[in-house]
């Protein structure tokens, strides 16, 4: 038993002798941004005591229970959802496979030798007598470990957390996708609610201006209207005419736009009717939000994490100036029959350490330390620009939001009048006090404000659903 105390020695200190680590130590870099996000005076809308949106789940922040439906679809349908999963998966397994090389691979091995050997032996008068042939058996089990490098300097331990880091930053992109997903497809459903109000409102004109258009035809024809007049009804019908075509393609186009999204067909019955003055998500704000909030973007972490690799990639690549040791260490039993195996005087051992060391390759080390090094600073430089940009995108949606509910405000007040002054004005043009030329001016612009109304109440809409996704919010 005492001639195995060799091969125990070896394998303990394999484990023992790894400490020291090269790699830069990390400190995440101070965002250079603004220390809150724009409120107050700037942006009033934004100093509320609603909650923090981005801690709010999906589910919650979203209550048409029809849009819920078709996210849902899509977040299990979705191609691009599923090639993220993916490559969570492809780095799951990189990592898991870099980080086996910080333990020692075991094996077992079993040999049998048979050797034939012609034997001679010396007659009593010196010559060469009689001969014979002998055979030679030789059996042997080893277990043990092969070229297990000894992580004195970090090397191997810094590649695995690399490897980790790395499938850490494929894991917040695929939350940032999940992301990204809910807020365009909330976003798409939403745009398709607003072309199918667009269209109700252009066939409603049609109708309008094919009623305008009969009645100066008709006066045309007994001589009380000109044919100017007749002329501009026609315009005015053709115009509305084409208005609910180019009006039905974008429907067409927004139901295709909505199954790429989701990956399936979407059922009719998930499909909205009109945008109208219903709201498909909870009208909630943050309020005095700092900007350390942006830190839990999924794409602000998966830059962070991708920093931290190139971190440890230069600890590995400056463990390259050191001497690298492995070890091969094997014990086992050897006889020259397998029934005397693990018999008394049977054991062997084999403890081989090998050290080596680069004397000189042409500035290849230094090269893949400058190489790394390089590659931190890059890193650091994208993890600052996406936390800019972030804050850029959330800066935008509160300036959006800080005035939107006075536009939406200000253009139902506008649509109203139109309406008021488009009724009042063909009653004159009937009663033969305006012209008509008035009278389809104020058509117009009733028609205008109708639609500008949609585009303002789809604009709230919207931006409620990016302020949602700037700040990261929707996977709880």
């Amino acid at each position: 038993m005492t001639n195995r105390f060799p091969l125990f020695l070896a394998l303990a200190a394999s484990t023992a002798l790894g400490g020291c680590n090269l790699a830069p130590k990390y400190s995440r870099p101070a965002p250079a941004v603004p220390a809150a996000l724009p409120q107050g005076d700037v942006y009033p809308a934004a100093a509320t005591d609603a909650p923090d949106i981005s801690k709010i789940g999906w589910r919650d922040f979203f209550v048409d229970d029809r849009l819920r439906r078709v996210i849902q679809l899509g977040l299990d349908n979705n191609q691009d959802l599923r090639l993220a999963a993916a490559n969570v998966l492809q780095a799951r397994a990189q990592y898991r496979a870099q980080r086996a090389d910080l333990f020692p691979a075991l094996g077992v091995s079993g040999t049998g030798t048979f050797t034939n050997t012609a034997q001679f032996a010396a007659s009593a008068g010196g010559a060469l007598g009689g001969g014979g042939v002998q055979d030679v058996q030789n059996f042997s089990v080893a277990a043990g470990i092969t070229s297990f490098e000894i992580d004195l300097f970090g090397r191997v331990r810094n590649l695995s957390r690399a490897a980790q880091e790395q499938y850490f930053a494929s894991s917040e992109a695929q939350r940032a996708t999940r992301v990204s997903l809910i807020g365009e497809i909330a976003s798409a459903w939403l745009t398709l609610a607003s072309d199918r109000e667009q269209l109700v409102i252009a066939e409603r004109t049609l109708k309008a201006y094919e009623e305008s258009l009969e009645l100066t035809r008709a006066q045309f024809r007994i001589g009380t209207a000109s044919e100017l007049e007749s002329r501009q009804a026609e315009t005015s019908y053709e115009s509305a005419r084409n208005d609910v075509a180019t009006a039905r393609t974008r429907i067409a186009q927004d139901v295709n736009a909505l199954q790429l999204l989701t990956g399936a067909p979407v059922p009719a019955e998930l499909l909205p009717e009109t945008l109208g003055d219903g709201k498909a998500t909870i009208d909630a704000l943050p309020g005095n939000l700092p900007s350390e909030v942006l830190l839990r973007r999924p794409d602000v972490l998966q830059a962070e994490h991708q920093l931290i690799a190139q971190n440890a990639n230069i600890g590995a690549a400056r463990a390259a100036f050191f001497p690298r040791l492995s070890l091969t260490a094997t014990g086992g039993s050897i006889a020259s029959a397998i029934g005397k195996l693990f018999g008394s005087g049977t054991d062997t051992y084999t403890v081989s350490p090998t050290a080596s060391v680069n004397i000189f390759n042409f500035g290849k080390n230094q090269a893949n330390v400058d190489y790394y090094r390089a590659a931190r600073e890059g890193a650091v430089a994208t993890y600052q620009k996406t936390i800019q940009t972030a804050f850029r995108e959330v800066s935008d949606a509160l300036a959006q939001r800080g005035t939107i509910d006075e536009q939406v405000r200000a253009q139902t007040a506008r649509a109203q009048a139109a309406e008021v002054a488009a009724r009042l004005s063909d009653a004159r043009y009937r009663a033969g006090v305006d012209s008509f030329l008035t009278a389809l001016d104020s058509q117009r612009s009733a028609y205008a404000a109708e639609q500008q109304l949609v585009t303002t109440r789809l604009t709230r809409a919207s931006n409620l659903v990016t302020l949602y996704r700037t700040l990261g919010g929707g996977l709880e």
